[in-house]
């Protein structure tokens, strides 16, 4: 296992080892000690590696994470795994706003709360979210599954398009656009593998599922005040 001290190696040089990591690397386990808070811990890494943060981070954790685990025995700051690829992003703590923010694939696993706009703008990413999202969560999502065990904030999926919002506890609001949808064989399907994925306890059976109305695809002057 290798090791980077944050208390003796600065962030440039940090980033700078995991992101050389290739593909067929035998240095696949590391450890970052001491991130007191750093932003941009992680970030941008293409390698089949797994990463543990001893503690929390800043802003923009893991962004633009491809292959790589990171796992953060904390809690993070806003935009944790923005723009991420693939992978995991594993948070033991909570996470700060616009998590996950334009992920286009991978599974963010969230094991405290969320803040506001989680999911926003995603575009592909698998989230998990073990405690309860703020308001705003997945606006204009556009692909991928938002699976929370706990309760949605205000205008959950406002401006919604085609990811799938999965809600175990209270709904606040639903943003325009959004709406209840029959939970079907495939969607528990679907939620049944993340959960697992994600080690949540809870089944499938016991979520709401919410999606688009398809009322703001193209315009219509009948919905003006919902533009």
């Amino acid at each position: 296992m290798q090791s980077l001290d944050m208390a003796a190696t600065d962030l440039r040089e940090v980033n700078a080892t995991l992101q050389a990591q290739a593909a067929q690397t035998n240095q696949t386990e590391w450890v970052i000690e001491n991130p007191r808070g750093s932003h941009a811990v992680a970030v941008g890494l293409d390698a089949p590696i797994h990463v543990t943060v001893k503690g929390s981070t800043g802003y923009y954790c893991a962004g633009m994470n491809a292959q790589a685990t990171v796992h953060v025995q904390g809690s993070v700051g806003p935009g944790v795994a923005e723009n991420m690829m693939s992978g995991e992003v594993i948070i033991d703590g909570d996470a700060s706003q616009y998590a996950g923010a334009t992920g286009h694939g991978g599974l963010l696993n969230i094991k405290g709360n969320a803040s506001s706009r989680c999911g926003i703008s995603m575009k592909g990413i698998d989230i998990v979210v073990h405690g309860n999202i703020g308001h705003m969560s997945a606006f204009m999502a556009q692909k991928g599954n938002l699976v929370v065990l706990g309760d949605a904030g205000d205008a959950l999926g406002d401006s919604l398009y085609e990811a799938r919002l999965f809600v175990r506890g209270s709904v606040k609001s639903l943003g325009a656009d959004c709406i209840e949808k029959e939970m079907r064989p495939e969607h528990l399907e679907i939620l049944a593998d993340l959960l697992t994925r994600a080690g949540a306890d809870a089944t499938p059976e016991e979520f709401r599922r919410y999606g688009s109305a398809r009322k703001l695809y193209n315009f219509n002057i009948d919905h003006i005040d919902e533009y």
